[in-house]
């Protein structure tokens, strides 16, 4: 255990698979990967490491088995990547983000190194099958959305690209909530993937660091040294590593995920529990396990904003120590940290380790406060991924002063500091508003997105429409103050996990017809654009497409009793449910599309499936209302024998990562509506053409460079722009006038108002509906009209069916710059400086 509280203590390390100052021993003869030699050791480990034998042996077991002979490999891989990185003295990524969804890890390394044969031949001598025990892991319930999602693909890619990193992150107990749906409405449980242990995990207790709380700061004088401040904290808990292999294409490098566990100091207050107080005695333990018990706790009250301030913070200063002991221990001095290590915030959550980075520097390495700056900036990148403003956190400064006191002295200092350069350049008034640190027109707050922004080198966007909106808005003032710290990082997506493990039935269909270089190169699937006009390439795609969907229809007839036409077009929109995300519109125009199948049974329309999945913060009414309107929905249509199976609903509850992968492969039609200007990028979009599907979408986030990849013609856009959107909410629109001139959409509306859908509880979305009467913020009711005609274009389309395939078959060959080894390799050339081709430092 160390700690950096207060003093520096020495600490003594041993050598492990992730320790990359420490020359490692000779490891064992690399195993076999022969289906013979898996079979021996699969049954060593069910006897040995599970103490089954074959005939009593579950399907957890050799779920267990097979995963402790495949993580043997790994380790392989995993010491020699270390090793390589310690003799060459690269330099080191460290990614700190509050989510990682890696989903499950199981196919997703037998894929990559290359053993789904033999592992596969191995479990058939046991007449075991790999699909059916795989379907067992449980999905890491480390992450909520897109956020979490990219932070895994990133970390999966710089492994294939050879960028040596650790992802930093919290090892939560029950993570996101479990989402379950009763009488239409979300029910949130608890998540319990860690119920039967992690065996892709390994914990470091060596790697152990006190995290302090509260407590006053002291100043230091000591003769012939310059004041010092010092930070006693009135609490402390202890951070305590679990590493997590994360394996590359090819196996050819292993990098590492390590998560923090929050463990008290004191496991029991022995005096309360032998005085009778069996409840009291285990209060601090309890209290400090909880940082680490379920990812963001709800902050609509002053207890769960301390927990979710306590957890960055957490697992912020855990990571910046754990940096710091790792260089220390290979170069002995910090002077030259931004050379060997880049940190990368992944949004505002770790954006406290900037004050807490300069804090270790001054207070426990004795630097002047230039320099602890200079190297803090150089060290530091940040990624945005928002621009809401309700989504830069903000926290009260009486609650950061109380539990980082020493934090906010340095806040302050660095505000100081940044807002007399602003002075000295010319910046005045709501230019020096804009750029302060501290918020001081709500109630006084610390603004987490302008202490990330200045405390970095580089500052990045995710796509190119979010990143020039970024310069125009949220850090308008800072960019003109920086202006060379703004730069684009458009996201992407693996295409191992979502397309080669995702959709191994399109993935043996391209490398028939292009042969396998994509599969090392995703840029090669640009050949198959020359297919998309071959009839007979496009059947057997379409074919692939229809497999996917039957596989999808299952599930939903397993899950929800629900039985839909796979021979329908599968309309989906999954993701975190939000009202910028327009769930709303979507269900609306469904409404409308039920309304004119009734009215007008003689129209040719097309069959489809409208799916949904995502989703809503406990905390967030409106979204939540959108779930239950949704599901109301479908229980109205698809008890309808009017519509003849012309139409069906379906809300498949708790949306994630292994979900995703059997979704996106059946998707006919991707829903990517947000509101334009304001989604960040999104990936969704991107997994779901990547497996062509065609995308309906506003001009947002990434769908504008996926308009410029794609061709206008094989994506159907519609709506308002960001900037006339940001034109009608200057002039105070609101929605009244547009539905009272819409039939379509007031018939919509008024079905809902009046109980068709909820005729116990007619008031039941009064308040959704007359939000789009009084304000219409989220642009639903200006562009319901499009939306409805560019729908009715897709069901024409639809009819066409070689036109549709051959749409298809573009999506998929024109997405490879979507993949997140182009957008890796940016970050490392253009931010990091690390990774192969990295100029030497």
């Amino acid at each position: 255990m160390t700690s950096a509280l207060d003093t520096p203590r020495p600490s003594s390390h041993s050598a492990d698979a992730d320790d990359d100052t420490t020359l490692m021993a000779p490891t064992p003869q690399r195993r076999q990967n022969d289906s013979a030699t898996f079979a021996s050791e699969i049954l060593e480990k069910l006897t040995y490491a599970i103490g089954k034998n074959p005939a009593a042996a579950r399907r957890h077991d050799w779920l267990e088995a097979t995963t402790l002979a495949v993580r043997d490999r790994i380790i392989d891989h995993w010491l020699e990547s270390n090793q390589k990185t310690t003799e060459s003295g690269e330099k080191r990524v460290c990614y700190l983000s509050m989510e990682f969804l890696i989903g499950r890890l199981l196919r997703d390394a037998i894929s990559n190194l290359g053993l789904t044969q033999s592992v596969t031949e191995a479990l058939a001598v046991y007449d075991v099958e790999l699909d059916m025990i795989e379907l067992l892991e449980p999905d890491a319930a480390l992450g909520n959305g897109g956020l979490g999602r990219l932070a895994a693909c990133f970390m999966e890619s710089m492994a294939s690209t050879g960028v040596p990193a650790f992802g930093y992150g919290i090892r939560y107990v029950h993570g996101f909530f479990r989402q379950e749906v009763v009488d239409g409405e979300q029910v949130e449980l608890p998540e319990n993937w860690l119920m039967h242990g992690n065996p892709w995990e390994f914990e470091r207790r060596e790697n152990s660091y006190e995290i302090g709380f509260g407590g006053k700061v002291a100043a230091i004088d000591e003769p012939g040294k310059p004041p010092r401040q010092i930070w006693r904290p009135g609490e402390r808990v202890l951070a305590v590593a679990y590493d997590t292999p994360i394996v590359g294409w090819r196996g050819n490098h292993v990098n590492t995920l390590r998560l923090w566990s929050a463990q008290s100091l004191d496991p029991i207050l022995l005096d309360a529990f032998n005085s009778g107080d069996h409840i009291g005695a285990l209060r601090e333990a309890n209290k400090a396990e909880a940082i680490t018990r379920v990812l963001y706790p709800a902050d609509s009250h002053q207890a769960g904003q301390e927990l979710r301030l306590r957890q960055e913070y957490f697992f912020s200063s855990a990571s910046l120590q754990d940096i710091i002991r790792r260089h220390l221990k290979a170069y002995g001095t910090l002077h030259n940290l931004s050379d060997k290590v880049a940190i990368q915030l992944n949004d505002t959550h770790p954006a406290v380790s900037v004050a807490e980075l300069m804090r270790l520097l001054i207070d426990v390495h004795g630097f002047a406060w230039d320099e602890a700056w200079t190297i803090t900036q150089a060290t530091f990148s940040y990624t945005n991924h928002t621009l809401l403003p309700e989504a830069l956190e903000t926290w009260p400064i009486h609650l950061f002063e109380r539990l980082l006191p020493r934090q906010m002295q340095i806040i302050y200092a660095i505000n100081a500091q940044t807002i007399r350069e602003a002075t000295q350049k010319g910046l005045d008034g709501g230019k020096i508003t804009a750029i302060s640190l501290i918020d001081e027109n709500n109630g006084r707050r610390v603004r987490m997105g302008q202490l990330a922004f200045v405390g970095s080198h580089a500052i990045n966007g995710v796509s190119a429409l979010h990143t020039e909106l970024m310069k125009e808005t949220v850090f308008h003032s800072l960019h003109e103050l920086y202006p060379s710290r703004i730069q684009n990082k458009t996201n992407g997506v693996t295409p191992r996990r979502w397309l080669m493990q995702a959709n191994p039935g399109l993935t043996a269909l391209v490398t028939d017809a292009i042969g396998p270089a994509f599969l090392d190169n995703v840029e090669k699937l640009a050949d198959l654009d020359a297919l998309a006009t071959d009839a007979a390439f496009r059947e057997k795609f379409m074919a692939v497409k229809l497999e996917n969907k039957q596989r999808l229809a299952k599930v939903i007839e397993e899950r929800l009793a629900i039985s839909v036409d796979p021979g329908a077009m599968f309309d989906i929109q999954v993701k975190r449910i939000h009202e910028y995300k327009r769930q709303f519109l979507n269900i609306i125009e469904a409404i409308a599309l039920y309304d004119q199948i009734r009215s007008h049974p003689e129209r040719n329309w097309q069959p489809r499936v409208k799916i949904f999945g995502g989703k809503a913060a406990p905390s967030y009414a409106q979204a939540k209302e959108i779930i239950h309107l949704i599901n109301d929905v479908a229980r109205v249509v698809n008890a309808d024998p009017s519509v003849q199976n012309l139409l069906k609903v379906v809300f498949i509850p708790n949306y994630n990562v292994s979900l995703a992968e059997i979704i996106m492969p059946a998707a006919d039609l991707s829903e990517q509506i947000s509101t334009a200007g304001l989604e960040a990028s999104g990936t969704g979009n991107m997994k779901f053409a990547l497996n062509g599907a065609l995308t309906i979408g506003t001009l947002d986030g990434a769908n504008v460079e996926m308009l410029e990849h794609l061709g206008e013609e094989n994506i159907y856009i519609f709506g308002l722009t960001a900037a006339e959107v940001a034109a009608r909410r200057r002039e105070a629109h609101s929605g009244r006038s547009i539905i009272e001139n819409s039939r379509l959409l007031r018939e919509a509306l008024d079905s809902i108002v009046k109980g068709v859908f909820s005729p116990d509880g007619q008031e039941r979305y009064a308040s959704l509906v007359s939000n789009l009467y009084n304000n219409d913020w989220w642009m639903i009711a200006a562009d319901f009209e499009a939306y409805w005609q560019t729908q009715r274009k897709l069901d024409d389309l639809w009819q066409d069916t070689p036109s549709w395939g051959e749409k298809a078959v573009r999506n998929t060959a024109r997405m490879s710059w979507f993949s997140s080894d182009r957008s890796i390799r940016e970050y490392a050339k253009d931010i990091w400086r690390a990774g192969p081709g990295a100029p030497a430092s």
